[in-house]
């Protein structure tokens, strides 16, 4: 287990935020892996992160478990499984900057437009979840997901146009990206990323993890759905910013 002070003072906000995403607030997550990635490697950081992100699936799943849509869920994971494959097998040939600038970028333009279109009063009628877009969409988020721990923005591109009630986005996020985290286990195995050090490592964070998703459920249960929807948009924005900015420099 790694024992070095330096490690938990950048860990433990880097679970924090983690634990905020999976109650709600997606985005926050995005700033885990760079805090975490200050004190240790980053391949090291996504092998510590995957078993705490599963453990906060659990607590968000079980939080949301009457509050989630079958059908996205099904074309999603269905998409995404074949992302995920696309990714290991091409792990070595795609690089993460050039995915990073791209998903950052688009995130970017469809956040903004979102925005100023509902404070024009010109918002576009609702999406469904159909199954060209869907696939289309799943698989994105599990090839991004796979390559550069980047699979939330593709989810909200496709599913936030739905206007889903505020509860069942967020339920059908937390159940999508557990089922994720799963199908990612056998690639990692693979990769040799679960040491004994990082198991190890990642249990002793399990009660900040816990912790702080459950405080994630709880604060978006107090903000309405227009104010959620607001914030998850502006909060993809930012996102999008960090990816463009992080894939850009490693580009250039």
């Amino acid at each position: 287990m790694i024992t070095d002070p330096l490690f938990y003072a950048a860990a433990i906000p880097a679970v924090t935020l983690l634990g905020l995403a999976k109650g709600g607030f997606s985005g926050l997550g995005m700033l885990s892996l760079p805090l975490m990635a200050l004190v240790v490697s980053p391949v090291q950081a996504a092998a510590i992160t995957l078993p705490i992100l599963m453990v906060q699936d659990v607590v968000s799943v079980w939080a949301y478990r009457y509050t989630w849509d079958r059908r996205n869920v099904a074309i999603l994971v269905g998409g995404a499984v074949s992302g995920i494959v696309t990714g290991y097998l091409l792990a070595a040939q795609v690089s993460d900057a050039a995915i990073k600038l791209a998903v950052g970028l688009i995130s970017i333009a469809f956040a903004i437009r979102r925005l100023v279109l509902e404070r024009g009063g010109r918002e576009p009628k609702a999406t469904t979840a159909d199954l060209p877009r869907g696939l289309f969409w799943g698989w994105v988020t599990g090839f991004t997901s796979m390559i550069a721990h980047a699979g939330g923005p593709p989810f909200q591109i496709y599913v936030m146009p739905q206007r889903l009630p505020r509860d069942v986005f967020v339920g059908t996020g937390a159940v999508v990206f557990a089922l994720i985290n799963w199908i990612k286990v056998p690639p990692y195995l693979a990769l040799g990323q679960f040491t004994v050090e990082n198991m190890a490592t990642a249990a002793a964070l399990f009660p900040v993890a816990i912790a702080s998703t459950w405080a994630g459920v709880l604060l978006v249960r107090r903000v309405s759905g227009q104010s959620f929807y607001t914030a998850v948009y502006v909060l993809l924005v930012l996102v999008g910013l960090k990816l463009a900015y992080d894939g850009a420099a490693a580009l250039l």
